[in-house]
Parts: C-alpha cells; sequence; structure tokens
C-alpha cells in the first residue's frame, strides 16, 4: 500500500471485530508514527493505549460520567456557519442512513453515539494527551501525529476511529489515567480490525473538490 491508497482508503470505523491487538502491533505502529512532523521538534504530545482491563475500566468510567462537560475546550465551534453546518449535517445523515436509523428514532441515534465510549467495539484505545500551556501550532502538530498513526495502521491492516467525542469526560480519564494538572485529553482513537459485515463502514464522506479548497497563484 503507497501512502496516496492509505489515504484514500482510511475512513472512520463504527464497528470493529473483536479480534485483539498485539502490544507488539500496537508499539510498531507508534514507532513509526513518531516521526510525524513537530515544529520546533517539541514532540507535544503524549499516547495511553488501553486494552483488556485497562479498556472495560475507561468505557465503564465514561458511562459513569456521561452526559459530560467538553469544557472550554471545544469539540466544534457554537453556532457552527456555513458551509461547516451543512457538511457536519450531511455527514451525520449520511450514517444514520447506512444505520436505518431514522431521525425520529433520535433513542436510537442516542444509543449509536453512546458506542464512542465503547470504541465502536474495538479492542485497542488510544488518548492522545497535550499540555493546557501549548499553542494552537501545537494541536495542529498532534494532529499530524495522530494523522500519521491513523496511516501507518492502516498499512499494517489495522482501521481506526478518531474520536473527539472523549472530550466529554477528559476530566474524569484525567483523574484516572493520574495525568499532571499541566496536562489534558485530546480525544481518543479506536484500533482494530473492521467488521465488513456493518453497512455503517460502508460509509465514505463527501469531501470538498480542490477548486472549493484551494487557490492556485503564479502557476
Amino acid at each position: 500500500m503507497n501512502v496516496t491508497e492509505a489515504i484514500k482508503t482510511r475512513i472512520s470505523v463504527r464497528a470493529f471485530k473483536p479480534d485483539p491487538i498485539p502490544e507488539a502491533l500496537v508499539r510498531e505502529i507508534l514507532d513509526v508514527a513518531r516521526f510525524a512532523p513537530s515544529g520546533g521538534n517539541l514532540q507535544p504530545w503524549k499516547v495511553i493505549a488501553v486494552a483488556g482491563a485497562e479498556r472495560d475500566a475507561v468505557v465503564a468510567l465514561a458511562r459513569a460520567n456521561l452526559p459530560g462537560d467538553e469544557g472550554e475546550r471545544l469539540v466544534y465551534p457554537a453556532n457552527l456557519w456555513e458551509p461547516y453546518r451543512t457538511r457536519r449535517y450531511k455527514l451525520g445523515e449520511d450514517m444514520y442512513a447506512k444505520l436505518e436509523i431514522p431521525r425520529e428514532n433520535k433513542g436510537a441515534r442516542l444509543m449509536h453515539l453512546a458506542e464512542n465510549f465503547n470504541f465502536f467495539g474495538a479492542p485497542v484505545g488510544l488518548f492522545f494527551v497535550i499540555e493546557k500551556a501549548m499553542g494552537h501550532g501545537q494541536w495542529a502538530h498532534l494532529g499530524m501525529f495522530m494523522q500519521s498513526v491513523a496511516l501507518t495502521a492502516i498499512e499494517r491492516g489495522v482501521q481506526s476511529c478518531m474520536q473527539e467525542a472523549w472530550a466529554r469526560v477528559r476530566t474524569p480519564l484525567a483523574a484516572h489515567f493520574s495525568l499532571r494538572d499541566e496536562e489534558m485529553i485530546y480525544c481518543g482513537m479506536a484500533l482494530g480490525y473492521a467488521d465488513t459485515a456493518k453497512p455503517v463502514n460502508a460509509l465514505r464522506s463527501d469531501r470538498a473538490e480542490v477548486d472549493e479548497i484551494a487557490e492556485f497563484r503564479g502557476f
């Protein structure tokens, strides 16, 4: 698999098989991803990987603390504007169409959202930690690292789902992991093998065309 194939193949998997992933493979993925770009070589990231009983513990913790609160680091801006609002809305509707959950069945939609906190059944969860005092540049570098994790994983046949939903339980998670006061969890990532029999994994989100997102000058 080349880089182009990895980028185009990677999706947010929302239904995983329970098949375990050995620690050695998770270590190998992180060992490659650590070469992600980092301004000033700060490498402003830390990863906490959970599996087995540790995974079950954070799943139980989340369920005990929901609906939770994102705090001041919101996942999305308040009153999202266009074209971003429409893009987010369409993704949600496309996903629920794959799940055959109509808009009026709010209970079923909430149950599916709650599966975020079970890593959608994935056997491994990753949590990405950054220091609160870091600036927007370092948050961007953390994102590059996460993308590198996802692409390195898919090269090895392991799928992922980046999960900002875990922001709702940042505070109890920080206590659970004994993070320093200066540290915070940005988000989680589910890691495992996709259950390709589940229709939700056939979802491919739309992407804006190049001319919508780019300007070319001086060519």
